[in-house]
């Protein structure tokens, strides 16, 4: 196996000429570079990523945490980020909380004790205070999907708040005055926001917030079409439903589909996310547009400036969007 001492020997350089083409310096002559890469060629040189990180105090890696691996939100949140990493020729190391605070806890451990040279992070379980105190330890970390106010600065976040109450007023604006609402898990910040923007749209347009038109689901599959049952059972008078993800739209439209109910007609239904699915149902479900792939890309980009010392001043606040199809109604 080639060694460094022999590359520079080929290449009629120093060892630390070749060691600083390795780690990816900006200051080598580029002539100097050719005859480096050439030589490495010509030997078949694979340098040693253990030796590179020693030399470089950098690993290559950045290290994210993300809820879960069965869901189509963290699929495309991964892809995005990694796209960014590996333009870098960096690698994006994947780890899940799973909903439990011990393992997002055990999960941030693993990634530190791998040195990653930069932290993405989706957490619903850890506190705020964690979290500033995580930025503390280690400041090349981003926290996506979340505000956390003292380390706005750290934050890619959608306005969920808002979200909800666009759906809610979409409904509104259509001549629904009974509306429910189908939530994701009240443990998650974003199903409490959604949930609020619901209530808000209700009361700006003078209409009474009705619990009994409330009911919990999740946003992943298990368990949302039992839920949409009791809600359809204990308050059949609703015309519309914000559902708060598109997953929970779909199992009102198996529910619905079992109940001989038109949705677009008889029930109205608008979800929150714009998963690739929503425009292939029928009818096409309108829906909140969650810009996964930009919140991804901002994130992995602010990161990678903050580890290169380079300025990167994205909006750290994205805008929900409505995407209107053919799941609502107007109601005359």
């Amino acid at each position: 196996m080639a060694t460094i001492k022999e590359v520079s020997e080929l290449a009629k350089v120093s060892t630390a000429t070749v060691s600083r083409v390795l780690n990816g310096h900006a200051y080598v002559k580029e002539e100097n570079k050719r005859r480096v890469f050439e030589a490495m060629e010509m030997l078949n040189f694979q340098p040693n990523a253990s030796a590179q990180a020693l030399a470089s105090n950098k690993t290559n890696s950045i290290g994210m945490l993300v809820g879960s691996f069965d869901s189509p939100f963290y699929g495309p949140l991964m892809h995005h980020v990694e796209e960014q990493v590996r333009e870098k020729n960096m690698h994006l190391i994947v780890t899940s909380g799973q909903e439990s605070l011990k393992k997002e806890q055990d999960s941030i451990e693993f990634l530190l004790a791998k040195q990653v040279d930069g932290l993405v992070l989706h957490s619903d379980k850890l506190s705020d205070d964690t979290l500033i105190s995580l930025l503390l330890r280690h400041p090349n970390t981003m926290i996506v999907n979340r505000l956390v106010p003292e380390i706005a600065e750290s934050c890619i976040y959608i306005n969920n708040e808002q979200g909800g109450m666009i759906a809610t007023q979409f409904l509104i604006e259509n001549g629904h005055t009974e509306i429910a609402c189908i939530s994701g898990q009240m443990s998650k910040v974003d199903s409490r926001d959604r949930l609020q923007g619901y209530r808000n749209a209700l009361g700006v347009a003078g209409l009474p917030y009705n619990p009994m038109y409330v009911i919990e689901g999740r946003f992943d599959h298990q368990g949302n079409h039992d839920a949409v049952r009791r809600l359809l059972d204990r308050a059949p008078q609703i015309t519309a439903v914000f559902c708060q993800n598109d997953n929970i739209a779909l199992a009102v439209y198996d529910v619905c589909a079992e109940r001989g109910i038109t949705i677009g007609k008889e029930l109205s239904v608008i979800g929150f996310d714009n998963d690739s699915h929503s425009q292939h149902v029928r009818p096409r479900l309108t829906t909140i547009d969650y810009p996964v792939h930009r919140i991804g890309e901002v994130a992995a980009k602010a990161l990678l400036a903050r580890i290169e010392n380079r300025k990167y001043s994205p909006s750290n606040s994205l805008v929900p969007e409505l995407v209107e199809r053919d799941s609502v109604c107007k109601l005359s």
